[in-house]
């Protein structure tokens, strides 16, 4: 949902560090810095190569939770720099506020777009660029832009809506709340203060390190990562074999407990900025869930192993679904952030295949909307097959920034999104190691099409 808390951290030092005094132009040796506000009290930058080749890359940055709100054009200091050097001109802001930003977010980056130009003069392309939520701004951009767009990348974006993230996290706590802590099971939804959320994300990495010590607990918890999606995987250990389902199940624990803390606050201030609940879990059928979810098969076998009874908790966790999604913030969300599928402009977007915080399953749910849409010629996905929420390397970045770039110049796709052609690109361009693979998503489980 977010960019994790020390990506977060980086990129703020890098960006704050370039701004020019005085919030007007700096000149460097290789690009020409611009800075400035938007009425509502958006700040944005802009760095402009002395070889520019007439793109702009308008940059939606991800979830920043911090008071401190500086303007982003770029997903890391590697990556613009290695932009620049190809001729990009790089812009973004900060949106309008730090948080759920996306209901002025698409708008303050047209705005942003609109005030750079003035200054640059019009842009031969300009190419939205998102990271995380920022991808889903992107999402948001690539459907209502129109003409200002020629087209757009989004990378570790959620494509599936802010309804639907909200959606599956409901289930993976209900799942948690039911299963492990019973009778002291928290409230998941409408949280009253931040501390209460916060409370809430540590009673559960609680019951998730006690549960760990136990066949059943360990069985259990592998029920509960695979509604909230998680992958096996986790930054900095090996990729479990396929068969190893020790190592699968200690990933998901890791990458779960890894995420609660965040994304659990998060949903505290999702709810305070879209008028309460968007989401629901109200009628759902918790073995269809975990059906759709790709995990029956290894969390059966974990039951099995402990002597746990599966169908029992299913049914418990079937019979117990009650929570209900507020009309006012189900309309804000709709109304802001969720994705039609209507494209008038070629998008690609591009994911970690284990991305423990923005499941890469959001992908599933954005392909099968643009194709009921009618828009599924425009849309190319891409994969690298790390772990981690936004780990690209910088190739890679590049790499889906150029073949977007030759898409809007060509006007066609031809096989340039192919695995082969894109590894070959990030190879190519002196930049370091690239990971582009050949991936198929399992099902996206948040989606629920009508409110309950």
């Amino acid at each position: 949902m977010a960019v994790a808390r020390r990506a977060l951290v980086a990129v703020t030092i890098v960006v704050t560090g370039l701004v020019a005094p005085g919030g007007a132009t700096a000149q460097t040796e290789t690009a020409t810095r611009h800075a400035g506000d938007l009425p509502n009290g958006t700040t944005w930058i802009a760095d402009v190569p002395a070889r520019w080749n007439g793109t702009i890359l308008l940059y939606s940055h991800g979830y920043n939770p911090f008071p401190a709100n500086p303007p982003q054009n770029a997903p890391n200091q590697a990556t613009a720099d290695a932009l620049l050097a190809r001729g990009y001109a790089l812009a973004g802001s900060s949106y309008s506020r730090s948080g759920w930003a996306t209901g002025t977010a698409a708008q303050d980056q047209l705005d942003t777009l609109r005030a750079v130009t003035a200054l640059t003069g019009a842009p031969r392309h300009a190419i939205a660029v998102g990271t995380s939520m920022g991808g889903l701004v992107t999402g948001v951009l690539a459907e209502r832009a129109g003409a200002r767009l020629d087209g757009a990348l989004a990378t570790c974006g959620l494509m599936g809506g802010g309804t639907d993230l909200l959606n599956y996290q409901l289930d993976g706590a209900h799942a948690l709340a039911r299963l492990l802590l019973g009778d002291q099971s928290p409230k998941l939804v409408r949280f009253g203060s931040a501390a209460e959320a916060t409370a809430t994300a540590q009673r559960m990495v609680d019951a998730l390190d006690q549960a760990q010590a136990t066949p059943d607990g360990r069985a259990r918890t592998a029920l509960i990562t695979s509604l909230f999606l998680e992958p096996a995987w986790e930054s900095g250990q090996p990729k479990p074999a396929p068969g190893d389902r020790q190592a699968q199940q200690v990933g998901q624990y890791r990458n779960l407990r890894a995420v609660l803390p965040f994304i659990v606050p998060a949903r505290y201030d999702i709810e305070q900025t879209s008028g309460g609940n968007p989401s629901w879990n109200a009628g759902v059928d918790y073995r269809r869930l975990l059906v759709e979810s790709g995990g029956l098969g290894f969390v059966a076998d974990l039951y099995r192993q402990a002597g746990a009874d599966l169908n029992s908790d299913l049914d418990l966790l079937t019979r117990t679904a009650d929570v209900t999604a507020d009309d006012v913030a189900s309309r804000w969300m709709t109304s802001t952030s969720v994705l039609n599928g209507r494209l008038p402009m070629p998008v690609l977007t591009m994911h970690t295949t284990d991305d423990n915080l923005v499941p890469v399953q959001h992908e599933e749910e954005y392909a099968e909307d643009v194709r009921m849409a009618g828009s599924g010629g425009l849309l190319r996905q891409s994969y690298a097959d790390h772990p981690g929420h936004c780990t690209f390397t910088t190739a890679e970045l590049v790499a889906a920034v150029e073949t977007v770039h030759r898409r809007v110049e060509t006007g066609r796709w031809d096989s340039s999104t192919q695995p082969r052609r894109m590894q070959a690109l990030a190879e190519s361009l002196g930049l370091g190691p690239a990971a582009f693979v050949e991936f198929r998503p399992q099902e996206f489980t948040g989606d629920r099409r009508s409110p309950r």
